[in-house]
């Protein structure tokens, strides 16, 4: 059988939003949880997205797809896939069309404590400073 091939979805969210919402900003934990949930089904992850309200028939969104590389969509979860993209309803009805399975991982989100956002933050706004998130 043929390895299914993932692309997992992650919303970008303001450091600025830790606080209020620490997992639409913690990029890395949406996509282990993708990656757990890909594992689990027997799949493997082969493209990490990160996107803020990109309209569902945008260039970026398909062309894996479109190249065979990728299956299948996976997101963490709806609310996530919100933030994501600018209309999940489109999306959902573009991916229908084209033959595209989306799926949600449907976890519970992780409850995040202080030492979580603190490691959260520090991976985020130490970037360029050469801090590689470990």
């Amino acid at each position: 059988m043929d390895e299914v091939r993932v692309a997992a979805i992650a919303s970008l969210a303001p450091l600025e939003q830790l606080d209020a919402d620490p997992f639409v900003v913690d990029t890395r934990s949406q996509h282990a949880m993708c990656a757990r949930w890909a594992a689990d089904q027997g799949y493997v992850v082969t493209r990490q997205l990160f996107f803020y309200g990109l309209r569902s028939d945008h260039f970026g969104l398909w062309s894996d797809i479109d190249a065979g590389q990728v299956d299948l969509f996976v997101a963490p979860n709806r609310r996530v896939l919100e933030r994501a993209l600018s209309s999940v309803a489109e999306f959902t009805a573009e991916c229908a069309r084209r033959g595209v399975r989306l799926e949600t991982v449907g976890a519970d989100e992780p409850t995040y404590t202080p030492a979580m956002k603190a490691e959260v933050h520090r991976r985020l706004s130490m970037p360029t400073a050469g801090y590689d998130g470990t």
